[in-house]
């Protein structure tokens, strides 16, 4: 653990500077532009990118609920409750403060802050961080308070309901903060925690007026919680939040329902350092104290119990949030947030929450030690990868998340359109398990960007298969219907229709706007002309099916898989068995120009090629499996004979100076054949030396020829051991296509390189560059990075999903562990 007056949390520890090159590249300002004119937030804005602040800790909340991100600190300093709009504000009067009292007498008063701020100096602050220790390990984290000078240490065990295959839990606005209190004295002491909140999320809405604080109490089979209700009344989007703690033998729970945040809080503090709790007022609120414009309001909640001697106790405290009923940018749709489901829609349910958080947090804790001891357990495996493993899942809440449920009266020709008539458990799936989405980055604001997803639905398919079966039902509705509406592209300036029909799209939309009706809000490249995204889409479906063992999404997905590839056969324009490249960036290296047969479309398409005979003969269907086998042996070897020099592959078949380049990502079909077993035997694509020998040669002139080999992998590299300048893309490196690399390796049995190569890259963000819960798209050597909080490094569950592979050919017939299967 890290001592918190020391600046860094725990795996952070660089205090070097760091400069930013934000947003997808663009030759100039356009797109900040051009949406300024039409007073919408650019989904990708270069005029005002987010700063890095090496703050950030584990965030609160469940999956799609919205999420609060407290700070290693302590500070609640990151807030996204409106779907995918993120508020970078520290509120300083979200605090827990201690009041310990010995034989009646209040004896140590302190806010548990190491700030000094402005408002509320009736406070005493400046708690000393060396007496302060942080953890992480996501969904939970652990804040240690060695009191100085009291021989009491308070533990704060922060909670948030994230469970695999848990699809109703795992939605929830809450979080817990169980205190752990042990008194180290020669006597009893008095222990109270007070929980003090602002009315809002630290912007100007917090001053419009309006909004309003009252108690409240919940019981339900004999267990009782109290807090404070702040309703949070804006004209879109209102909220309330909740604090409470837990009322129990020898606990109990007091108030305070307002006070001015802004002031000097000395009423609160005398209030709690008089007798160790706050003056509740008696009685039910009758009339709402609302507040006048221009003013804030905030409020708290104490918990207070007697500490024997050398003893032990816990306090248990909560924070809930309801926002049930959301618009996007657009206002045009109401959606109904996922927990509705099981807590209503009235936007009265955070008492409800506060309390089912209360009393059900110790078993959310027995299924999160559950799942994470299995592979922390094993020694073996160190400890920064453990780590990783699961504070990159940070994201899967925190990455603008946003799950609803379906409209009661919706029917199925409402979600399919003109052309989705076939996909025949669409409704079901979607009225069971909703619809979900996360955005391509917190500064990428585009929703389920598929070249992007590819990597990281890992994640989803072995922690929540059936968010990530919806997911790919949406993506299907989109494939096999079009959007004729016309647009102009800013990379290429030529205008065509938004979507194509039997096209994967990039996103499924932007917040700013209405997502699922309008997608594609990329804005860069018309994307019909990228060569990647059917092949993805393919992929995926296989290895879904391969993992979750479900047929009739098999069989759903079956004739999508056909449209998509059929549409993809024209970038075979010689009728070799292999696409081609468009002399352009087309496909997700959007800046990166490929040129001709390349090994990174090349590959995917050949992997997708391999599929689809799988598919076919899964299902039955012998023309479409013999069509795809005789294509797959003529772009194998074409695939070889333009691309293999005999150490690896090259980057294309262009004879351009760059051409020779090493690419990172050159094995990426080989990785997700390897994930779905089809990497020898009948099935085998890329000869198994061939495929060995390129990752050699990455991990020699990609990985330990940059930076000495403690950066991770930088995705092009020449063979002279000098990094490709050609493209602003082909000198950085890409977190989680590192991951996915390291995974191949795994795969392949290259592991100690594996594991090498992806611990450069881990060190890299969450130590050297203090970039904690917010790991970016991508870094330089120097210090440059880009795009903070980004989606794709969640793709480091394919190193586990490789490692248990490993495990379970090792041990055979064992099956693989129970908690990443369906």
């Amino acid at each position: 653990m890290c001592a918190l007056g020391h600046g860094f949390p725990l795996y952070i520890s660089t205090r070097g500077s760091t400069a930013t090159c934000a947003g997808h590249v663009l030759p100039s300002d356009t797109e900040g532009t051009k949406t300024r004119i039409e007073k919408k937030s650019a989904f990708i804005d270069l005029l005002c990118a987010v700063p890095l602040q090496q703050i950030y800790g584990c965030p609160l909340g469940g999956i799609g609920g919205g999420t609060i991100t407290r700070g290693w600190r302590g500070e609640f300093c990151r807030w996204q409750l409106n779907p995918g709009i993120y508020h970078y504000e520290t509120v300083i009067a979200d605090q827990f403060t201690v009041c310990l009292r010995c034989k009646g007498q209040t004896v140590y008063q302190q806010v548990l802050s190491v700030e000094r701020p402005s408002t509320l100096q009736g406070w005493n602050w400046g708690y000393c961080g060396h007496y302060a220790f942080y953890h992480a390990l996501y969904p939970r984290a652990w804040m240690v308070y060695e009191l100085p000078g009291q021989n009491v240490v308070l533990t704060c065990r922060q909670v948030s309901p994230v469970i695999p295959h848990d699809y109703k839990d795992s939605s929830l606005p809450v979080g817990v903060f169980i205190w752990e209190v042990e008194n180290e004295r020669d006597e009893d002491v008095d222990v109270s925690i007070m929980f003090s909140l602002q009315n809002g999320t630290g912007t100007k809405e917090d001053r419009s007026g309006g909004h309003w604080n009252e108690p409240f109490a919940f019981e339900k089979e004999g267990e009782r919680v109290a807090g404070v209700l702040l309703h949070h009344c804006t004209r879109v989007n209102p909220f309330t939040l909740a604090i409470s703690a837990r009322e129990k033998a020898g606990t109990g729970v007091t108030h305070l329902t307002a006070f001015n945040p802004m002031g000097s809080g000395r009423e609160v503090w005398q209030d709690l350092l008089r007798d160790g709790r706050l003056d509740s007022p008696a009685g039910e609120s009758l009339c709402p104290p609302w507040d006048e414009k221009g003013e804030v309001t905030a409020a708290a909640v104490c918990a207070s119990c007697r500490v024997p001697a050398r003893g032990h106790r816990t306090l248990e405290l909560a924070l809930a949030w309801d926002m049930p009923r959301v618009h996007f940018g657009s206002k045009e749709k109401l959606h109904l947030r996922r927990y509705t489901r099981f807590f209503g829609s009235g936007g009265d349910a955070a008492p409800a929450l506060s309390h089912h958080a209360l009393t059900h947090y110790e078993e959310w804790e027995r299924k999160i030690e559950a799942w994470q001891n299995f592979p922390v357990a094993r020694s073996q495996l160190p400890s920064w990868y453990k780590s990783a493993l699961f504070n990159e899942l940070y994201f899967m809440t925190d990455g603008g998340t946003i799950w609803v449920e379906l409209p009661p009266d919706c029917r199925a020709e409402d979600l399919q359109g003109p052309e989705g008539a076939g996909l025949s458990h669409l409704l079901p799936v979607l009225r069971e398990y909703g619809r979900f989405a996360y955005l391509e980055g917190q500064e990428y604001r585009m929703y389920n960007t598929y070249d992007v997803h590819f990597y990281a639905s890992f994640a989803l398919v072995m922690l929540w298969p059936k968010l990530q079966i919806s997911l790919q039902y949406d993506i299907a509705v989109t494939v096999v219907n079009e959007d004729v509406q016309p647009r102009q592209y800013l990379m290429c300036g030529q205008t065509a229709q938004v979507k194509l029909k039997n096209v994967v799209p990039h996103d499924i939309g932007d917040p700013g706007d209405e997502p699922w009706q309008r997608v594609n809000a990329y804005l860069m490249h018309d994307t019909a002309d990228w060569k990647d995204l059917n092949l993805k889409f393919v992929l995926q479906v296989y290895r879904d099916y391969y993992l979750t063992h479900d047929s009739l999404y098999l069989r759903d997905m079956w004739p999508v898989c056909q449209a998509v590839m059929e549409s993809e056969l024209k970038f075979d324009t010689d009728n070799d068995g292999l696409i081609e490249n468009g002399g352009f960036a087309d496909q997700t290296y959007d800046a990166w120009v490929v040129n001709g047969a390349s090994a990174y479309c090349g590959g995917l398409w050949l992997a997708a090629v391999c599929m689809m005979c799988k598919m076919a003969k899964v299902l039955g269907d012998a023309e479409i499996q013999q069509k795809y086998t005789d294509i797959l042996s003529k772009g194998k070897e074409a695939f070889e004979r333009m691309l293999w020099n005999g150490k690896y592959y090259n980057y294309d078949s262009s004879g351009s100076e760059t051409s020779s380049s090493i690419m990172s990502d050159q094995c990426a079909g080989q990785w997700f054949l390897g994930a779905c077993g089809l990497d020898q035997g009948e099935f085998e694509v890329f000869r198994k030396g061939h495929v060995v020998s390129a990752l050699k040669t990455i991990f020699e002139k990609n990985v330990m020829s940059f930076a000495g080999g403690t950066m991770g992998a930088v995705n092009g590299m020449r063979p002279d051991g000098v990094p490709d300048t050609s493209s602003v893309q082909s000198n950085e490196v890409w977190i989680g296509v590192v991951y996915a690399l390291a995974a191949t390796m795994i795969q392949e049995g290259l592991v100690e390189e594996g594991f090498r190569t992806a611990e450069g890259c881990y060190r890299t963000v969450w130590e050297r560059l203090g970039m904690a819960f917010q790991t970016p798209e991508a870094y330089r050597e120097k210090k440059v990075y880009r795009s903070l909080a980004y989606m794709r490094p969640l793709s480091i569950w394919s190193m586990q999903l490789a490692l248990e592979r490993r495990a379970a050919r090792a041990s055979a017939p064992a099956p693989p562990p129970q908690w990443s299967m369906v």
